[in-house]
């Protein structure tokens, strides 16, 4: 596509984006290049004259495309789009050089705070980005490793070169790739299944977190000074989330762990057999420690050609205990099988032992050879990822819980009517019957498919345990958790299985193998949090437990508080939890770990996770933090090991300072600012209710799902969950993500600003607003993620989005409603951060949406008219493909779908 010099002066965006013209003039013809070049140019030339509205399908000649036409043009704008993404992210990784460990180190010294403070820091410390299938990204996976592809080749043509190591041109090979996307198919055919999503998630850990996380370590111990503890350790739910999702059962659970630890030990098997190339330290010129001796002469290496390579005799002992190994996890032979035989490791505390004692022999010699290298990273890998790849999640309702213990309380003869008990009563029932050892299901009984279905999933953990380590599972969330019985059904169901243990009669404390995770996620949810809590620690079996752990970890859902009760109310309310939770797990001398459920999206709680973690009420991190990555954020944050590097990079500095930093308020300020947020938060709230829950609720639901694409969005096969929990069409019932998706297709936006314009407006004291946003990192990051999302909605597009409502009068007062509170919001941020316009201070974001605005409006005005033409019964198969089309492309476009 033709040069945009006064938009962008990103130079691979120019590069791509011609290579990209190239490829629509050869593939497509000369009359599809003109027309998509006028409608281009006739976009941009709007927005460089920053006129008001959205112009109309003929303004723009978007009216001379025939039906097939559309398509490739959608396509065209789509694959722009992608390209821009990709070299922004590229320039992105080139300037967050100030989001590393070693800056961070520097800020802490500068504060008095040694590496010695650091170092007790993290010997507690567990930082866990957690991979989920929440299904918000619209790429094909074929999509994305074509962009991968690209994204190498333009980091071989920043050294200067000219050809691959195959010997391609380079620019002839990124043409090649362009092409490539240009004639792979955008679409899903089918839904995804659970199993779709578990190799998706595995590409991402196999292939960039595997090799980046030791890579990584080895920049942070140069810059500690010494070898930090393994404190990086990816999670997942893929595989073990059936919240909502009836398709994950026991044999997926067994599957993803399976999948998961065939992958590690494939890089175990590749990485030992390149260190036996590789320590090649014979004996006639080099002594070798007792120890190597031994493990050579354990390894059964007999070979006359390594007799004196006690090194390299060692590893094919390793070797061949890492095959055994192989075979007794995954039922497979190793794909390059040993030579010897070998005992399987029993767990991968023993396969590092060994490990240790051939980088002990060698530091010992001192030289270039102390340092880690390749069997330094092999170490540090076996630390982080286990025999299991990454700890998995299981999460689950607690309706379902309470549905599943009733039955077997009655089926057991305990109790017949436990759904009728109060919260006490409750309670005591479940105490009395985690105290005894006696099981309560019975292999002469029947049960429900629920029930059933329930107990394989933890039976099928109890299994993992035993096969691959406590580590591959280690927690169990209770979404919607509103009381202590919640959890305390998780440990009645851990405990028929042996992973909850009651006191012994030898005297031992109970134990609990997998930690029960209470995942508050409404506004008044998170409000009962601390009292929830409190009672939870008040158990002495529970605080014994915990106590002996070290620490409990608590969830915080954005997505859900979000949708009850709004951006701003949802924000202040999680920071309120959070700080209200401190004093009570201190009070219980237990040790806080938070989770936060997080989307990519604004309205999900998106945003920097950097500045997110900086944001952090004070002595509420301490170290330990656990986030979810969802969707399109898994390929923008991990797409590559660069961009993996940059964003674990990222997170981990952010949880040191956050843990370490002094606050920076004042007790006073504290108290002050806060009071003002709540007053803002209830101002909001009320905005927010009074539109989605209000006395025109029945009227909401139709107006939003006649105005947004949101029954046309299901159309996608993005994801294995049912988009609503139940078959009303109650907002409350609906999910997060297709609530935002639909939103931000409509250039609404929302779920990221509505309500906030009115509490802004109606505060009395602005002088106190612009103070609290120079001040106070949690009120300067909610503004800043508010100000992308206002950036990127349009409310001439969002009226023409309104046109599709069929009731006038109902239309015209909702939407009405959302506009006049988008342009309180608009104007309250900009008085608060002192801006004559948005993202002004901000000038490479403002620069990235500018360059994106002319690309996305079009289609917008084309998904619009497809959408009246379907819905007015019009069946050409094309049609709907253009609108899943157009759908895919505004949210690549945009940058996040839900």
């Amino acid at each position: 596509m033709a040069d945009l010099p006064t938009i962008t002066n990103n130079p691979d965006i120019r590069f791509l984006g011609k290579l990209l013209g190239d490829v629509i003039r050869d593939y497509g013809g000369a009359k599809l290049f003109e027309r998509t070049e006028y409608i281009r140019a006739a976009s941009v030339d709007r927005h460089r004259a920053n006129t008001g509205g959205a112009n109309g399908i003929a303004d723009l000649g978007l009216d001379r495309l025939d039906i097939d036409e559309t398509l490739d043009f959608v396509r065209g704008f789509m694959l722009f789009s992608m390209l821009a993404n990709l070299a922004e992210d590229r320039q992105g990784i080139a300037v967050e050089h100030d989001a590393t460990l070693e800056t961070a180190l520097e800020r802490l010294a500068a504060e008095g705070i040694d590496t010695a403070a650091v170092m007790h820091l993290l010997d507690h410390a567990l930082i866990a980005p957690v991979l989920t299938a929440h299904p918000t990204e619209v790429r094909r996976k074929s999509m994305i490793d074509h962009r991968n592809h690209i994204a190498a080749l333009m980091a071989l043509r920043d050294k200067g070169l000219e050809e691959t190591p195959d010997g391609d041109k380079i620019d002839e090979a990124i043409l090649r790739q362009i092409a490539l996307l240009w004639q792979t198919r955008v679409l899903r055919r089918e839904r995804l299944y659970v199993a779709d999503e578990v190799e998706t998630a595995l590409s991402y850990l196999r292939d960039v977190f595997l090799p980046a996380v030791p890579a990584l370590y080895q920049r942070w111990d140069r810059a500690l000074g010494q070898r930090a503890p393994s404190f990086l350790k990816p999670g997942s739910w893929i595989g073990g989330d059936r919240d909502g999702n009836p398709f994950v059962t026991a044999d997926s659970l067994r599957a993803a762990l399976a999948k998961a630890s065939e992958a590690v030990l494939d890089y175990y098997l590749d990485a030992v057999n390149a260190l036996g190339a590789e320590l090649s330290i014979s004996t006639d010129i080099a002594e070798a420690d007792a120890e190597v001796r031994a493990l050579a002469e354990a390894s059964g290496d007999t070979a006359a050609s390594r007799s004196d390579e006690p090194y390299r005799r060692a590893l094919s002992g390793v070797y061949a205990r890492l095959a055994a190994t192989h075979v007794v996890l995954t039922g497979k032979p190793a794909p390059r099988p040993a030579t010897l035989k070998g005992a399987p490791y029993p767990d991968p505390q023993a396969l590092r032992d060994d490990l240790v004692i051939i980088a002990r022999a060698l530091r010992h010699d001192g030289g270039a050879l102390a340092s880690s290298g390749a069997l330094g990273r092999l170490i540090r890998a076996v630390e982080t990822f286990g025999f299991h790849l990454a700890t998995l999640d299981l999460r689950q309702n607690s309706a379902v819980h309470e549905r599943v213990v009733a039955e077997l309380l009655k089926v057991a003869g305990v109790e017949p009517a436990y759904l009728a008990l109060d919260e006490p009563a409750r309670v005591r029932l479940l105490r009395a019957e985690l105290s005894s050892a006696r099981p309560l299901t019975s292999s002469f009984a029947t049960y429900s498919e629920e029930t059933t279905s329930e107990l394989a999933i933890v039976r099928a953990a109890a299994e993992a345990h035993a096969k691959y380590g406590r580590g591959c599972i280690v927690n169990y969330i209770v979404s919607m958790a509103q009381s202590v019985s919640d959890l305390l059904e998780i440990n009645l169901l851990l405990k028929e299985f042996g992973l909850y243990r009651p006191h012994s009669t030898e005297g031992d404390s109970p134990s609990a193998a997998i930690m029960a995770v209470p995942l508050f996620e409404t506004i008044g949810d998170l409000e009962a949090a601390p009292a929830i809590m409190a009672e939870w620690f008040a158990l002495p079996e529970i605080a014994a437990i915990a106590s002996a752990r070290g620490y409990q970890e608590v969830m915080i859902g954005y997505s859900d508080s979000n949708k009850d009760g709004g951006y701003l109310t949802s924000t202040w309310s999680l920071s309120v939890a959070s700080t209200a939770l401190k004093p009570v797990f201190e009070e219980a001398g237990i040790g806080m770990q938070l989770f936060h459920g997080r989307g990519g999206a604004v309205g999900r709680g998106g945003g920097s996770s950097f500045a997110a973690i900086r944001a952090q009420p004070p002595g509420t991190v301490q170290g330990r933090i656990r986030i979810t990555e969802q969707g399109e954020v898994i390929a923008g944050k991990y797409g590559t090991r660069d961009a993996a590097i940059t964003n674990l990079e990222a997170m981990a500095s952010a949880t040191l300072l956050a843990s370490l930093e002094p606050d920076r308020l004042s007790p006073a300020d504290t108290k002050r600012f806060g009071a003002a947020m709540t007053t803002l938060s209830d101002s909001a709230f009320r905005a927010y209710r009074g539109l989605v829950y209000g006395d025109h609720a029945a009227g909401f639901r139709t107006f939003f799902r006649q105005m947004t694409p949101l029954t046309e969005i299901a159309g996608l096969n993005i994801g294995s969950r049912p988009a609503s929990r139940t078959k009303s069409d109650r907002i409350e019932d609906l999910r997060a993500i297709p609530w935002v998706f639909s939103w931000a297709q409509a250039r609404v936006m929302l779920p990221g600003w509505y309500g906030v314009g009115q509490a802004l407006a109606a505060f009395p004291d602005k002088a106190l607003l612009r103070e609290m946003a120079e001040n106070w990192p949690f009120f300067a990051a909610s503004l800043a993620n508010m100000e992308q999302v206002i950036a990127k909605s349009d409310m001439g597009i969002a009226a023409r989005y309104a046109g599709l409502v069929e009731d006038p009068a109902l239309r015209d007062l909702l939407f009405g409603q959302i506009k006049a509170g988008w342009h309180q919001a608009h104007d309250g941020l900009l008085a608060a951060t002192g801006q004559s316009r948005l993202l002004e201070k901000h000038p490479a974001l403002d620069a990235s949406i500018r360059l994106r605005l002319p690309y996305i409006e079009p289609l917008n005005l084309l998904q619009i008219e497809l959408i009246k033409r379907r819905r007015a019964g019009d069946e050409d198969a094309r049609i709907g493909e253009g609108i899943l089309l157009s759908i895919n492309a505004i949210a690549t476009a945009l940058r996040n779908s839900g």
